[in-house]
């Protein structure tokens, strides 16, 4: 749902000169400045170094729900699958910026919070300009699907509830579109701090 949104509010945005898409399979969306690089298996880090050159900034949106996974199979997911992506690209341009979308409750005693601090960090050493977004409740705007179902059938089913939630609780729900103008917003123009939690990213993308 990450990736959606942010892809569609660069594609709207005119100063967003072009756009890369990595994943298992193609955007499903088609525009002039936008390539998909479709990889069956996302830890073949070193098998496409000269499509990665020439870009300022990564939007790295991948991420799994810890639930059912043993920590291994979530390290793997979570802190070696990024973390790979993200020596490949500091060696290509280290000043790039780099977007990494966390989790609110990062850095808390569950393992998942505890991996994704690991994660954090790492990328805090590789990048002077990297960010974390610990995303918190998103709301969908414009028909975003998450491909977990768990995630499908929670939205069916408190989607309606979440302008309440947004109204009663003003730093807990952003929207899609917020979302993808705060992660343009840094990689254009950098944050006052490199952690920013959910009430921070809905400031920066409400301009």
């Amino acid at each position: 749902m990450v990736g959606q949104a942010v892809l569609r509010e660069c594609l709207r945005d005119d100063g967003v000169e072009s756009v890369l898409t990595i994943g298992r399979s193609a955007s499903s969306r088609t525009h002039q400045k936008l390539r998909d690089l479709v990889l069956p298996d996302l830890f073949e880090f070193n098998a496409s170094g000269e499509d990665l050159q020439g870009y300022d900034a990564c939007f790295f949106c991948l991420g799994v729900s810890a639930a059912g996974l043993s920590e291994p199979e979530y390290t793997r997911l979570t802190f070696d699958l990024t973390v790979g992506w993200a020596q490949v690209l500091a060696q290509l341009n280290s000043t790039m910026t780099f977007i990494y979308v966390s989790g609110a409750g990062t850095g808390g005693n569950a393992m998942w919070a505890k991996v994704k601090r690991r994660t954090e960090d790492a990328l805090l050493k590789l990048f002077p300009k990297a960010y974390m977004f610990r995303l918190a409740v998103l709301q969908p705007m414009n028909r975003e699907i998450s491909k977990t179902r768990w995630t499908r059938i929670s939205y069916a089913i408190f989607r309606p509830l979440l302008p309440l939630v947004r109204v009663i609780a003003p730093g807990a729900v952003i929207t899609t579109e917020e979302l993808g103008r705060a992660m343009i917003h840094v990689a254009r123009n950098g944050a006052p701090k490199r952690i920013l939690e959910n009430r921070d990213l809905r400031t920066l993308g409400e301009g």
